[in-house]
């Protein structure tokens, strides 16, 4: 029933796009005009991806510290490694920067030298103040001196802060407003206002001042996305069109396919600004997607009306053909393709969601242009002539499909053999696999802000923040002297970590206190005594100073109940991570007993651990319910069960083998790495269905002849499926380009991927249905297709 009605509906659908070819010429240009008026909605993502769903324990307990504390990660650091920096000229150029930088809106405030405040105690009134470190700019080389070595060997608070003695690096470290975090106004003020100030410094002083931060990561990592969105576009348009026209050695319908993907980018563009999406680096590459992906559509098309025009010579047949008989098999493949991108709307990501969303709704948004655009402009066009037909008479194509058969006829055996033998090599390389990645790992290796970020780790040991947060579960509860200790033993552990930098929190402040209460000696930079406790807690209640105030502020809720504790973790990969998470955790276990202190572990670190676990976790079950999902579509499709195994198997293994690929390369498992498998089976599938809905109609037009159905399907289907196998491949290693190791990896192992998946379809699929004729090859386990993807009459893709 279902496949009679499709039987009628296709043709019914290439009348009424040929007899409306006007208005529905007008009715496209009136949608795409529209959906150009969405762009205004774009814009650039400038939060970071929310990977954890908001109920998830890590996003709970994160949320409820910025709630005390604020935005943690909102520090911009500019480091200086160079002795010239030590003179009076090239000193206080250095503290006119920090006061520059202090008098823009967009900075909350700037720990520096040229504000740096030194705690002292004032011995008539028992009090303590803060005094500037510089109270008039050094005028000469020794002033300077004796203020580095009194800020070296007498201030440990500052250590790490300000300063790192053993190599005399020095750091400003510029706080913006937690209100302009997320907005483009950061993006503004880091590109344009620190940019020109610290070009302007650069210019006088001749010396490299290296700039990081969790913003300023941010925000050049924002534009290198805007930047790679125009050249994957243009790179995509570039290799189609040349390949293309290769295939084709025709300007018109080069430049009919490119008309028909460009409106296509038009459309995603204009979908994202509808939907009021950000653009990620997921979505940046939804545009060149549909270039890639769209490109085969018009193969498909374009293939066969060049096929019917050479056939009979009747435009107008020609064209009612190419909708009838095309459509069906075409809306089939893309919708294979869309779900493979669909399954990702399941997953709690917002990130892949909204990728998941818009690349399904584009993928059958450049089917319906292919079909509607294509027959209506070649209508208008006269017929093409000789030369442009001259491509469905390849020679070479005839040496590949006979290769092709003559592998499928006489090497079978070799041909599972060398199957059995990758497979198993795969499976070796598969358990050489690992989920790890680090933060910064994709991001570009050559930029500027990734050698910065690798200077402040090896000077101030990362610039990632790990924070900790005690709850003593009671007012004050975090200046009793315990609850110090317990702290002050914890931030031991993690000072002996290599990765985590030393920690910083109210036990050094306290110890700070301590040092001033005894006229700034260092050795008494420690926890006082529970005597001493007592002369140095009245001191502080004394002074009420501002610059104390904020200090404390920043370490403590304004109840005492709660403080916080901030270490800094350098780039390591996850594996490591849940190592340094798991001592840390177990440290705060032994100090911190359960029934009188909450105290949990947060941070931009730690979330990127979880998250990245939480999502690899999801994308399999993703790729799981994409294998799921199209197995079922086979099995509408086919009716039977051994085909749909017989389906899976060439699709199968170009994953595996693409996943043993990743195990002997020490490719890692982590998001952009997995995406590929998702979208590979999506893709490689639709070479699966051409096949078998072509096999399927041979069996009936030669009466079940097995052996002649099969290479009659080959080279009806092979020549088309190497097309736009290549198309694809070509398409997908664009992305190789990319500076950022997470797209380039996607791009060089999809490519690989649907490689491997071509020749599979073409040669281990076949192999198999020879092999397993007496039990597949009869009809009532290859029944007639629920719906009629290949029309019986069809001569569909092919190229000879």
């Amino acid at each position: 029933m279902v496949a009679k009605l499709t039987k009628g509906f296709w043709p019914k659908v290439a009348r009424i796009i040929l007899r409306n070819r006007i208005l529905i010429l007008l009715g496209v240009i009136g949608f795409t005009v529209f959906l150009a008026l969405q762009w205004k909605n774009m814009r650039f993502s400038n939060t970071e991806a929310n990977i954890l769903p908001d109920d998830h324990p890590a996003s709970v307990q994160y949320n409820a510290f910025t709630k005390i504390f604020g935005e943690e990660g909102n520090a911009i650091v500019l480091g200086i490694k160079d002795s010239a920096l030590f003179t009076p000229k090239n000193f206080n150029r250095w503290n006119v920067l920090s006061k520059q930088l202090e008098a823009f809106p967009e900075v909350d405030y700037v720990i520096s030298l040229e504000n740096l405040k030194e705690l002292i105690k004032d011995n008539d009134t028992q009090t303590f103040a803060m005094e500037p470190l510089i109270s008039t700019p050094p005028q000469t080389k020794q002033e300077i001196d004796s203020l580095t070595n009194h800020l070296f060997k007498e201030l440990p608070f500052y250590d790490n802060l300000v300063y790192n003695p053993k190599t005399g690096t020095i750091q400003t470290v510029v706080y913006l407003d937690k209100d302009i975090m997320n907005t483009a106004v950061r993006n503004e003020f880091i590109l344009n206002d620190l940019a020109e100030l610290v070009e302007d410094f650069e210019e006088e002083t001749t010396m490299d001042v290296r700039i990081s931060g969790m913003p300023y990561i941010r925000t050049w990592n924002t534009k290198s996305i805007v930047d790679e969105i125009g050249l994957f576009i243009v790179g995509a348009l570039l290799v189609t069109s040349i390949i293309f026209f290769f295939f084709f050695r025709s300007f018109r319908a080069t430049f009919i396919s490119m008309c028909v993907v460009i409106i296509g980018v038009m459309w995603a563009f204009g979908i994202l600004g509808l939907l009021k999406y950000e653009i990620t680096i997921l979505t940046a590459l939804i545009p060149p997607l549909i270039i890639v992906i769209g490109i085969p559509n018009c193969i498909f098309l374009i293939n066969k009306y060049q096929q019917e025009v050479k056939k009979h010579g009747n435009q107008a047949l020609s064209l009612q053909r190419v909708i009838s008989k095309i459509g069906n098999a075409t809306l089939m493949t893309n919708i294979t393709t869309a779900s493979g991108f669909a399954t990702f709307i399941i997953l709690d990501s917002d990130l892949l969601k909204e990728f998941g969303i818009v690349a399904s709704i584009n993928i059958i948004g450049i089917f319906i242009l292919s079909l509607l655009i294509i027959p209506i402009i070649y209508s208008f066009m006269p017929l093409p002539k000789t030369k442009h037909l001259k491509h469905l008479n390849k020679k070479w194509m005839d040496f590949f499909v006979n290769w092709m058969e003559n592998m499928v006829r006489n090497h079978r055996i070799a041909v599972y053999i060398t199957t059995v033998a990758v497979l198993v090599l795969s499976i070796i390389g598969i358990y050489q696999m690992r989920i790890t990645g680090s933060r910064i790992e994709d991001l570009p290796k050559k930029s500027h802000f990734y050698k910065d970020i690798q200077f402040f780790e090896a000077e101030f040991d990362g610039i990632m923040p790990m924070e900790i947060v005690v709850d003593t579960k009671r007012k004050n509860g975090v200046v009793k002297p315990a609850t110090l200790k317990r702290m002050d033993r914890l931030g031991t552990v993690i000072d002996e970590i290599p990765e985590l930098s030393r920690p910083i929190s109210i036990v050094d402040l306290v110890k700070y206190s301590k040092q001033a209460f005894y006229n700034g000696i260092p050795k008494y930079y420690q926890l006082p005594t529970s005597q001493e406790n007592t002369f140095i807690m009245n001191a502080v209640q004394k002074s009420s100073t501002e610059g104390t105030n904020e200090l404390l502020q920043s370490f403590v809720d304004s109840t005492g109940q709660t403080a916080r504790l901030t270490t800094y973790m350098r780039d390591v990969k996850i594996d490591r991570m849940e190592e340094i998470e798991k001592d840390v955790q177990q440290a705060i276990t032994k100090e911190f007993p359960a029934e009188r202190y909450n105290v949990f572990m947060t941070g931009k670190a730690l979330l990127f651990l979880k998250g990245t676990k939480y999502l690899v976790k999801n994308l399999l079950l993703s790729l799981a319910l994409a294998i799921g999902l199209i197995s079922l579509f086979m099995a509408y499709l086919f009716r039977s069960f051994k085909m749909v195994i017989i389906s899976l198997v060439p699709n199968l293994l170009p994953l595996v083998i693409t996943a043993g690929v990743m195990g002997y390369l020490g490719v890692p498992i982590k998001p952009s790495t997995i995406l590929v498998f998702s979208i590979a089976f999506g893709i490689s599938v639709d070479d699966t269905i051409h096949f078998l809905a072509k096999y399927r109609q041979e069996l009936s037009t030669h009466r079940w002849h097995i052996k002649r159905s099969v290479y009659a399907a080959l080279r009806e289907t092979g020549v088309s499926m190497f097309y736009t196998s290549i198309v694809l491949f070509f398409g997908f290693s664009v992305f190789i380009i990319s500076s950022f190791g997470g797209t380039k990896a996607l791009g060089g192992l999809v490519s690989a991927t649907l490689l491997f998946a071509m020749l599979s379809n073409l040669i281990l699929l076949p192999s198999l249905l020879l092999s397993l004729e007496r039990s597949i090859a009869n009809k009532q386990v290859l029944k007639k297709p629920q719906i009629d993807i290949l029309p019986q009459d069809e001569d569909n893709l092919k190229d000879k």
